[in-house]
């Protein structure tokens, strides 16, 4: 990703994480070096260097902001980490270390990826314990030119086709048992989804989506 370093991106993320609460807030050197548990010194040399790559303004004596290039790509480093906790905590039913597993892992894909998992996560808005996931630089046009949406998107009255069921063993079998599974025909009307008539429910763990048919 721009050809940095992990511990350079590690930096733009805490940056912009701190920018995310307070967006009009400087980040003081001395608060960074306490976040990241390094020396204010360290911190000076990483700002210094990050902005001389345009990705943070520097403040002599006080500390930095993001630069909109920073804040994009602080926006798509969280954003990765988010949608891995999301596949790895809902898809793949890890419940320990998920976070400290995905923010290994977040420096390791790149926008192609990025946008796979989340296209096929269904461009989630949070995660299962309430994350917001950045919308910064988001892309979702191949998403949108596929006709396939999560089945949140789905307008009432409208029919849709199953094709991606993502969820835990125990969730995918519940949602098969009621005749969801890929190719199903569902319709949205203002209670939800429902199948041949009947309503449907699931946990906000399961992640569907489907391509609108009509």
């Amino acid at each position: 990703m721009d050809n940095l370093t992990e511990f350079e991106e590690m930096y733009i993320k805490t940056i912009f994480e701190v920018h995310d609460d307070s967006p009009q807030t400087i980040v003081r050197t001395s608060q960074l070096a306490e976040l990241m548990s390094i020396s204010s010194a360290s911190v000076t040399e990483m700002i210094q260097r990050l902005a001389q790559r345009d990705f943070v303004t520097y403040i002599p004596y006080k500390g930095c902001r993001l630069t909109p290039n920073g804040f994009q790509l602080g926006a798509s480093i969280k954003r990765r980490q988010l949608l891995l906790e999301i596949f790895l905590s809902d898809i793949l039913g890890i419940k320990e270390g998920v976070t400290e597993i995905s923010c290994r892992m977040e420096h390791t894909i790149d926008s192609v990826v990025e946008s796979a998992l989340d296209r096929t996560l269904g461009f989630p808005s949070q995660t299962s314990d309430g994350k917001r996931i950045p919308v910064i630089g988001r892309n979702m046009d191949s998403f949108s030119e596929n006709l396939i949406v999560a089945i949140d998107d789905v307008g009432i009255g409208e029919k849709c086709e199953v094709v991606v069921l993502l969820a835990n063993p125990s969730e995918m079998a519940a949602l098969e048992s009621v005749g969801i599974v890929p190719g199903a025909i569902l319709e949205k009307d203002e209670n939800g989804p429902m199948i041949d008539g009947s309503s449907l429910q699931w946990k906000n763990t399961v992640r569907l989506l489907v391509r609108i048919i009509n």
